[in-house]
Order: structure tokens, then sequence, then C-alpha cells
């Protein structure tokens, strides 16, 4: 995926924002404040193409055993944050499962009170 799609379909995500809350090189998105996808802009650049996604414990084990392009996220908790290098061996439909799966874990853990920021109404 390019650039352009990563950040259209991130942004696309319910209450997602974006943007540079650290400095001019490290891109976030977020929900209710949290982050769940960040992309460091210098990397990608380089052509060191890559997102740093949340991930389930387990299901991050799994995927850095399965795939050499997915390691620990760089500069995260390595338990919960994936790096997943986009270097052409991930479908697009992989890639946005993944961002999915980083977004519901954040989401997930909004308080009432966050929800109710967002304009959501929590059950």
């Amino acid at each position: 995926m390019e650039l352009d799609e990563l950040y259209d379909y991130c942004s696309s995500r319910p209450y997602a924002t974006s943007g540079f809350p650290f400095d001019e090189n490290l891109m976030t998105f977020q929900v209710g404040g949290k982050i769940f996808a960040m992309i460091a802009m210098h990397f990608w650049e380089q052509g060191n193409r890559n997102i740093i996604l949340k991930c389930e414990p387990q299901l991050a084990t799994e995927l850095r055993e399965e795939y050499e392009d997915i390691t620990y996220g760089y500069t995260m908790n390595k338990k919960h944050w994936n790096t997943v290098y986009l270097r052409g061996r991930f479908t697009p439909d992989q890639i946005k499962e993944w961002i999915d799966h980083s977004y519901d874990l954040v989401y997930d853990t909004l308080s009432r009170k966050e929800l109710i920021q967002l304009g959501k109404t929590p059950l």
C-alpha cells in the first residue's frame, strides 16, 4: 500500500484522527486520543516503508513467527505492538485487516466518558 492509501484507510475508521503529536516525523492515527497506528515519515522517505500497529499479544507473536516482514513495534511495548514492513509481500486486504484489529483493540478500551466525548452514546 502507498502512503496515501494508508492515510485514507486509517483516517476512514470511525472517529479516527491523525496528526503529529510528538514531532514532525511521527504521524499517528488515534481514536479517543489513543494511538492505533503510526508511520515514521523519515523511514518512509528513505524507502523503509512500514506501519506500526497495536496487536493482541498472542496474535502479535504468531504474526512475527509467520512473517519475516513483521517484527516487534519499534520503540513500543514489544508485547502489544508490531512493525509491519511494506515490501510488497502483503495484500492490501491483509494490511487493512491488521489496521482494523489495531483500531478495534484501542476503541474497545475507551471509557464511557471517552465515547461520549466522541459523540457516541454508549450502551
